[in-house]
């Protein structure tokens, strides 16, 4: 039970003004009355805008750019903008990281957060100046820190310099991964088993072949994610509200749009068409994509893995992943696939984001989208979600599978479909029919073919061998050098 007084738990407040009226916002905070008001109004997720550090960090370096061609102009005194700079390059650097409360869930199409960072920055600000906070006499929120701009035109600048912020440890993460297959698949480039269409034997393949699709998975997304960093940096700074540019200089576009791409080091240029750009949501639907083709990927290499690790007496047991924990409540022993179990319910968490973000990217109406807070918030989400499930994938499954080589043999040599192999010598048909004499004799097909075919023993052999009937076109791309490393 606190001791402390009613009084003396009570923050001081400072009384700030807004279209609405007054309000009181506590005096050890940085944020001011717009932020307030946001608080108060949304409280949905309970998830804040700090909770996406990329996203804040983002939007300080898009203020700072701002802050910089304004001054470079002559549009904002050169000491103010100087310290608005050096407040934008703290948050860019980690502080301040409490003050953006808001829930990511808001209405009005990014301003909550727009706002709230021009309010944190102009306190900090006016705190390098040695005024108090709250003195926008000196230094204001809107006419200092936002000068130039509007929500509609940073907000999504900073959108997207998030995203391809995130992309960073994302294709870290899927490289570790694809590395990881890579190792397996060299290790076992020589183990033959049975390919499987349609969950039915198929021709022979090495273990090698298997996971070296995987890793050519991963070669994809990375591609797509390069690719997506030309659209993400396609930006429409100065265009403000509606495109029009409206409030700000002339020269701020280019000017603002050179600084920032020298602060990022992007490629960051200028959109085409400014009107068209506010309400262009192409580039986050791009993005989604990427990320879901990514969850696709990981989710068939984990489908796969529980496939052939499914027995132990009773399934394929082709593979082994690692035993991590016990399967039953029940059933003494049972071990289940869990990571790949996980992996595959991250990748669901995944497919339901980019539905979320394609609905919200189709809900602009006239001159402006006002959706960009959902979006943002699923596609940073399902980034983190993605980076997390690789490397438990990796680090808890992948690097510990122990390949059953022997039951690969055995399935290969016993599989009837590769009575393909004979179509050339003895025709389709005799073919087909000596995969059934096989199957209703129990036998291999091997032994089928020496005595129902005239082929010489030895012909069979060589035409049956299941080593050689899985070299061919993904053996001789590995051969020459597979450019996936």
């Amino acid at each position: 039970m606190s001791t402390s007084s009613p009084a003396s738990s009570t923050p001081r407040m400072r009384v700030e003004h807004d279209c609405i009226g007054a309000l009181e916002v506590p005096q050890n905070v940085y944020w001011g009355i717009h932020t307030q008001r946001a608080i108060e109004n949304f409280t949905v997720s309970g998830i804040p805008d700090g909770a996406h550090g990329a996203l804040i960090r983002a939007y300080a370096v898009v203020k700072r750019a701002c802050a910089i061609a304004n001054a470079e102009l002559g549009l904002v005194d050169t000491r103010k903008a100087e310290a608005i700079e050096q407040a934008c390059e703290e948050i860019e650097h980690g502080a301040l990281a409490d003050q953006f409360p808001v829930d990511v869930l808001q209405g009005g199409a990014g301003t909550s957060l727009n706002m709230n960072m021009n309010e944190v920055i102009a306190n900090r600000a006016l705190e390098i100046c040695g005024r108090p906070r709250g003195d926008y006499d000196y230094i204001h929120p809107n006419d200092d820190v936002n000068h130039s701009q509007s929500t509609n035109d940073t907000y999504p600048a900073a959108c997207k310099l998030a995203i391809c912020g995130g992309l960073t440890p994302l294709a870290e993460s899927a490289r570790r991964l694809r590395a990881a297959f890579h190792k397996l698949a060299d290790k076992h480039a020589n183990d033959v088993t049975i390919g499987r269409t349609q969950l039915q034997d198929a021709v022979p393949m090495t273990f090698g072949q298997e996971f070296h699709a995987w890793a050519t998975f991963l070669k994809l997304d990375l591609q797509a994610m390069d690719a997506l960093v030309g659209q993400l940096c396609d930006l429409n700074l100065g265009a403000t509200a509606i495109g029009t540019g409206i409030c700000a200089d002339l020269r701020f576009r280019d000017t603002v749009t050179r600084t920032l791409a020298q602060l990022t080091g992007l490629p960051v240029h200028a959109a085409l068409d400014p009107v068209a750009s506010v309400t262009d949501m192409s580039a986050y639907i791009a993005a989604s994509a990427t990320l879901k083709n990514l969850a696709v990927h990981l989710k068939k290499a984990a489908d796969d893995l529980r496939l052939l690790n499914s027995g132990p007496r009773c399934g394929f047991e082709d593979l082994h992943v690692p035993a991590r924990q016990a399967g039953s409540s029940i059933m003494p022993g049972k071990i289940n696939p869990v990571i790949p179990e996980c992996v595959d319910q991250c990748c669901f968490m995944i497919f339901g984001m980019d539905v979320t973000v394609n609905w919200a990217a189709a809900e602009g109406q006239l001159q402006l989208n006002a959706f960009d807070p959902v979006i943002i918030h699923e596609i940073l989400t399902g980034m983190t979600l993605a980076i997390n499930a690789m490397d438990m994938f990796r680090t808890k499954c992948v690097d510990g599978i122990e390949v059953n080589v022997e039951r690969g043999r055995l399935y290969a040599e016993r599989s009837t479909s590769i009575a393909a192999a004979l179509n050339d010598a003895i025709g389709y048909e005799h073919a087909a029919e000596l995969a059934q004499t096989a199957a209703a004799e129990h036998s291999t097909v091997r032994e089928a073919a020496k005595t129902h075919t005239g082929l010489p023993h030895a012909e069979i052999d060589r035409l049956l061998d299941t080593v050689a009937l899985s070299r061919g076109l993904g053996q001789t791309c590995r051969e020459h050098g597979d450019s996936t490393r």
